[in-house]
């Protein structure tokens, strides 16, 4: 799970002679989707996007604390296949918050309340990291009501566990390498946090999104992080999903933690690096061992974003893996 960013860029208006005059241009997210509200109950809105395209219904499904926008620029690129959705999980970005009701099922029956409103008959569902959690809510409870699950890394505990795959204990042990953060200079603006993320991780994260998790400052830097309250809520009475019977891909990172450990001096940085990925090659064996008839993938040099930093990798076997299905 990962956390990431809303806000105006600052101008200058020049009239003849000296500056004298400044104004906050309202940002505008150049992302090609259309914005909505769709109520689930309990007082709560959730903030749908929709980007069009042809085919069949494909629902994206956020990490935790990330919004739908994470995917403004992964959508896109599937339209051709898909008429492609995303929405933000209830707590997070522009979505309502109501505290849970039936633990991690309110997600999922969010999810659903959602296809209801929307008339989407037997769509892909395809989710990034805790996302898993309300793809196995769904195709475990309600297996006819879509046609088929992507885990974007989404298989650990919340979403997959009959007490053979790799535990939280079990990541933990290993510990996650942590980049260096942002300096004063890359928070000048949301265009030189993107490089930011670009030079340090080899990829870089939708405008939409980091102007969804982060403020501005009135001089138009990148302010500080947003706070969400939904973020307690996210592993709220576990459920250890056993058996998924949908027709499911399942994409594996090695929690490649980007450029910046390529060239790490610290030999502790390496020993995690090392350590994750054999986690996560138990994962992946795990999952095939117990689940025949899913299609497990392990992306090389995956980060745990695997669709922005295996784009290619997973576009491929996305269409592939649902073309089948036809």
């Amino acid at each position: 799970m990962t956390k990431r960013p809303v806000l105006a860029v600052f101008t200058l208006l020049a009239f003849g002679a000296p500056l004298q005059a400044q104004q906050t241009e309202v940002w505008k997210d150049p992302s090609s989707h259309v914005s909505q509200f769709v109520a689930v109950g309990q007082d709560v809105r959730l903030e749908v996007l929709d980007w069009g395209g042809t085919g069949r219904p494909l629902v994206l499904l956020p990490g935790g604390g990330d919004t739908a926008h994470v995917f403004d620029d992964f959508a896109p690129k599937l339209t051709s296949d898909f008429h492609v959705y995303g929405i933000t999980r209830r707590g997070f970005g522009e979505s309502g918050f109501a505290p849970l009701t039936a633990g991690s099922d309110t997600f999922g029956d969010d999810v659903l309340a959602v296809l209801d409103a929307l008339k989407l008959e037997s769509p892909v569902l395809a989710g990034h990291s805790i996302g898993g959690q309300e793809l196995s809510s769904i195709g475990t409870r309600y297996p006819n009501r879509v046609v088929a699950l992507v885990y974007f890394d989404a298989a650990y505990q919340y979403a997959f566990d009959n007490g053979k795959t790799p535990t939280f204990e079990d990541l933990n042990a290993v510990g996650f390498p942590q980049a260096p953060p942002p300096t004063d200079a890359d928070l000048a603006s949301f265009d030189a946090l993107r490089q930011y993320y670009n030079r340090v991780l080899g990829f870089t994260y939708p405008e939409g999104e980091l102007h969804q998790k982060r403020s501005a400052t009135p001089e138009g830097r990148v302010g500080p992080m947003r706070t969400f309250p939904g973020g307690r809520s996210l592993l709220t009475s576990v459920t250890k999903f056993v058996q998924i019977q949908t027709p499911a891909l399942f994409l594996v990172s090695t929690q490649n933690p980007g450029r910046w450990a390529d060239s790490s001096a610290d030999p502790k940085v390496r020993q995690q690096v090392v350590g994750l990925q054999a986690v996560l090659e138990r994962q992946a064996k795990a999952i095939q061992e117990s689940i025949p008839t899913a299609r497990v993938v392990q992306l090389p040099g995956a980060n745990h974003y695997v669709f922005l930093s295996n784009e290619t990798d997973t576009l491929r076997e996305m269409r592939a893996f649902v073309g089948r299905l036809r």
